[in-house]
């Protein structure tokens, strides 16, 4: 049976210190309290002797060098495989000073600077790589147009089917909802006025010109834009990008092409389908609650409505698209170590392309004011 650890201590007459004789076991199962005995010695400590150590595993290893260092005392009779474990637990002297367990407290002004700093360079890394990406993009398309017959069309319809077709449903009945709340609340702020009948021309420039563009770009970036970015971040994941490129597959050309041409074909058509169903849920509401029929409704809708309004609204939604469709995509391809990468750069997509989207809606905005369509 295994001797329980224990120590002596030795008075020196040649030297005045005592010695330090450990015996019994020096590993963990039998440490017990010693290590806390010996912390508690009172005094310095002339040397340590481990002749009667049994037997001795890395702990106890450590628990001698860290004496030998705390007294600046020599570690004597160790045989071969202890003085081993002891030269193994040594700090190497290239290891340079412990790291420190606490980050520098920094004053909040420094910090908020700092932090401000970092998503400043953050956005404008993202902003280049974009921008590079969009090469990227436009050289696959040339590409194409000069090789047709690589072009994969079952691809891209798949993606028609996946941007489009399946989301109508949920598109059309936010649109129509989105109607609805236009309406009613317009309702309400023109009856102080005596304007109700100025609720179709809220209902129907809002939904033409913006909103059922917008809305729609967002619900697409949502579903979609995520869709894409998690695709292609599970096949980089799986070096299936990598394993494309080997057999001299391009990835711009089998992945990423069809995705964004999907977004930029379905855009201008989802957000035409969105702002009908909003101006029929605007409709409904002002039959509904300012009784105004629904041939009225259409009449004045024609009426108040100028074409370009939905010319602006046709003109936006391929750009939305061509957002939404690289950034999906960009921010799949980042993807470089483990599962919750995916899911930070599918946010960080989302995120992203409605961020652009938006910058983009206030830009077309101040444009088209200024060339007069108003």
């Amino acid at each position: 049976m295994t001797e329980v650890a224990a120590f002596t201590l030795e008075q020196r007459e040649e030297s005045g210190a005592p010695l330090l004789r450990l015996s019994g076991s020096l590993s963990i199962a039998c440490l017990g309290e010693l290590p806390n005995a010996l912390e508690a010695l009172p005094g310095p400590v002339g040397a340590i002797d481990i002749g009667g150590i049994e037997h001795i595993d890395t702990i106890g290893a450590w628990l001698v060098y860290s004496l030998s260092q705390k007294w600046a005392c020599e570690i004597r009779g160790a045989d071969a495989d202890a003085q081993r474990l002891i030269d193994a637990v040594k700090p190497s002297a290239d290891a340079g000073p412990p790291p420190a367990l606490h980050a520098d407290k920094l004053s909040p002004a420094i910090r908020i600077l700092d932090q401000i700093g970092g998503a400043t360079m953050v956005a404008l890394t993202t902003l280049g790589g974009l921008v590079g990406f969009l090469g990227a993009v436009m050289i696959a398309s040339w590409s194409l147009i000069r090789h047709p017959s690589r072009f994969r069309w079952n691809a891209v319809i798949q993606r028609f089917e996946v941007v489009g077709v399946s989301a109508l449903g949920i598109i059309g009945l936010m649109s129509f909802l989105i109607g609805i709340v236009i309406a009613q609340q317009g309702a309400v702020q023109l009856r102080a006025f005596g304007m109700e009948i100025l609720t179709v021309n809220l209902v129907g420039r809002l939904t033409l010109r913006e909103l059922g563009v917008l809305m729609t770009a967002i619900m697409v970036a949502g579903r979609s834009g995520s869709a894409f970015a998690a695709q292609i971040g599970m096949m980089k994941l799986t070096e299936e990008v990598d394993a494309m490129r080997t057999i001299g597959v391009s990835p711009m050309e089998a992945l990423v092409m069809p995705r964004i041409m999907a977004a930029v074909v379905m855009m201008p058509l989802l957000g035409f389908y969105a702002s009908v169903l909003a101006i029929i849920g605007g409709g409904f509401m002002c039959a509904i609650s300012l009784e105004i029929p629904p041939v009225t409704f259409v009449q004045r809708l024609r009426e108040v409505v100028p074409l370009h309004d939905l010319w602006i609204g046709l003109i936006k939604a391929p750009v939305f698209g061509l957002i939404i469709g690289m950034s999906g995509c960009y921010q799949g391809l980042l993807v470089k170590s483990n599962a919750e990468e995916v899911g930070l750069r599918t946010t960080a997509a989302v995120v992203q392309a409605i961020f652009m989207v938006i910058v983009l809606d206030a830009f077309f905005a101040v444009f088209f004011t200024w060339v007069g369509w108003t």
